[in-house]
């Protein structure tokens, strides 16, 4: 199954019908509403306080709905129109706005307790047009949140990576911005059940005590877990999820074989030169 953020733009993939279809459909949104109250748990916010938090990507207002019966006060918003006149034709509680992520926001220092984030942080690292870089959209938009939160606070992100690269690529960004955290993964033996989640914290709320990462559910070491079904550990994880599986190594010899097969085709071959197959910088 392809990916969404492979096919088109969010705002073309969650426009029109789609966003009303996205938005009835009974078996997305009771997902969208067990990982909206997932990331709520994350961020351990104290009981009976109603927080400040900020939605991205809030689309038309499901998770929202979890923050509202939860008590709390919400800020949302999203790059689709269409999903934001769902949520205004739902009669969402939380304030909208029109933004995309990757330009950064513009909310005064220290405005929000806390931020959720359901299935938006991967489309960062997709380039939907040619001024679009993930790592300068990333850094942008990791440096205007954590302005944005009070000291202390959490960022709790679902999100569906691609690969190990990607992972490493969304944390170190967030790492250069000032955040601090890892990644939560629950039940990450099972196929289905399996969702990732970033926590990061934005700095300490108390000077010289160092926040504790969460532990995953589902963990075989976990032991029980704390009251709200989340325990915590200060083991930190790296967010590289391992894999047996070994890449073709694509050496020299390799490409030289490759381009004179393809000679032999008679098909337009770059000549050959001590630059071939030199390692390259990754562009992003």
């Amino acid at each position: 199954m392809s990916r969404p953020e492979h096919l088109a733009p969010p705002e073309i993939i969650y426009g029109g019908d789609e966003a009303k279809k996205y938005t009835a459909n009974s078996r997305i949104a009771a997902i969208q509403a067990e990982m909206a109250g997932r990331a709520l748990e994350l961020l351990n916010l104290p009981e009976g306080f109603p927080g400040y938090i900020l939605d991205i990507g809030c689309g038309s207002g499901l998770s929202g709905e979890v923050l509202e019966e939860a008590g709390h006060i919400w800020v949302g918003f999203d790059i689709a129109p269409a999903m934001l006149e769902v949520a205004l034709e739902q009669e969402a509680s939380g304030d909208l706005f029109l933004q995309d992520a990757g330009q950064g926001m513009a909310f005064r220092p220290g405005t929000f307790d806390g931020c959720i984030s359901i299935s938006v942080l991967q489309w960062l690292c997709n380039a939907d047009k040619a001024s679009h870089h993930p790592k300068q959209r990333l850094q942008r938009f990791f440096s205007t949140l954590y302005s944005s939160l009070r000291r202390g606070a959490r960022a709790i992100f679902q999100f569906y990576p691609e690969n190990d690269d990607q992972i490493q690529l969304i944390m170190g960004v967030a790492v250069r911005c000032g955040f601090e955290g890892g990644l939560v993964v629950d039940y990450p033996n099972s196929k289905k059940a399996k969702k990732f989640y970033l926590c990061l914290f934005a700095g300490q709320e108390v000077p010289g005590m160092q926040q504790q990462l969460p532990r995953g559910l589902g963990e075989e070491e976990m032991g029980e877990p704390q009251e709200g079904g989340v325990s915590y550990t200060s083991k930190k994880r790296t967010g590289r999820v391992s894999s047996n599986k070994r890449r073709p190594l694509k050496d020299k010899n390799w490409v030289l074989k490759k381009k004179e097969q393809a000679r032999l085709k008679g098909e337009k071959t770059a000549s050959d030169s001590r630059y071939t197959a030199r390692k390259r910088r990754p562009q992003f």
